[in-house]
């Protein structure tokens, strides 16, 4: 199947709905956020603030312990929890069963951003996954890539964000492979792992399970900048906390996502942005339709 291109064509056809005036913060969906650590903690933070600038209702952070009251004051429009840590820096998986009773009311959970010690990561969502409804979405980002071989088909469905070096974990393949077919490898995986996958790129590809995939090409190079990524997973997670079906989440938050770093290049020049200065150019993309 040839990609669909992601453009404004595309975008005027395919609106992301917008919430009635009646509505309030329940309504527009809770979002966690769960990742970061003590040499990474600045993750979370762009991811949960793209989350609220995307228009999720709620926001809850879970991250390490020792950084929870930090993370607490620099991110105050949210609740945040301190979960226990692994000696190599990542989550523990004891501390998953402490987000259970948030679980009935969750909308969207993003794990990764931020996080270290690989060989937790996987063990913290076998356990987490204990505790949440099949029906909840569950983004995957950064580390937490590596626990997607360890999750079960969900009616919620799961969202993965890989770069190409990413993806060659994912699908066991060299990264200049990828990069060499990446539209493959992303409908490839998503077949695979019953995902939706968005893989990162100057063109990005979006692959959905049932074989749709779409391209998306624009940005600029000032987009390749630390804490991009976090941005663009948070900005996704909000859009389904909001209700958004996965794949149209993944197509419009690669799009906003781009088109805020475009804006900021017209204004600031192509590089040396920072990536925490995307999240405040959506809410006025998203009022303009593009």
């Amino acid at each position: 199947m040839d990609p669909i291109a992601v453009d404004d064509e595309l975008l005027r056809a395919w609106p992301l709905a917008k919430p009635s005036a009646q509505s309030d913060k329940e309504e527009r969906g809770r979002t966690v956020v769960v990742g970061g650590s003590a040499e990474i903690p600045g993750a979370v933070l762009l991811a949960g603030t793209a989350a609220l600038r995307a228009g999720a209702g709620k926001l809850t952070v879970a991250t390490v312990q020792r950084m929870a009251l930090a993370m607490a004051m620099a991110l105050p429009e949210a609740r945040v929890m301190g979960l226990p840590e692994t000696a190599g820096g990542g989550l523990d998986a004891s501390g998953a069963p402490l987000l259970a009773p948030l679980a009935p009311r969750i909308n969207a959970l993003l794990y990764g951003p931020g996080l270290q010690d690989e060989a937790a990561a996987p063990r913290f969502v076998q356990t987490l996954l204990q505790h949440l409804p099949p029906e909840l979405p569950l983004i995957l980002d950064a580390l937490g890539l590596c626990a997607a071989a360890h999750v079960p088909p969900r009616a919620g469905g799961l969202l993965l964000t890989p770069h190409a070096g990413e993806m060659a974990k994912l699908c066991g393949e060299a990264k200049d492979e990828v990069q060499a077919d990446p539209a493959r490898c992303a409908a490839d995986s998503a077949r695979r792992l019953h995902a939706v996958v968005v893989l990162k790129g100057a063109t990005t590809h979006i692959a959905a399970p049932d074989g749709r995939l779409w391209r998306h090409e624009g940005g600029n190079p000032g987009l390749a900048t630390s804490g991009s990524g976090d941005i663009l997973a948070g900005l996704i997670a909000g859009l389904v906390a909001r209700g958004t079906p996965l794949e149209q989440a993944a197509v419009w938050g690669v799009a906003l996502h781009a088109r805020a770093g475009e804006q900021l290049a017209a204004r600031m020049g192509g590089l040396g942005f920072l990536a925490r200065e995307l999240a405040a150019e959506i809410p006025h993309l998203m009022d303009t339709g593009t």
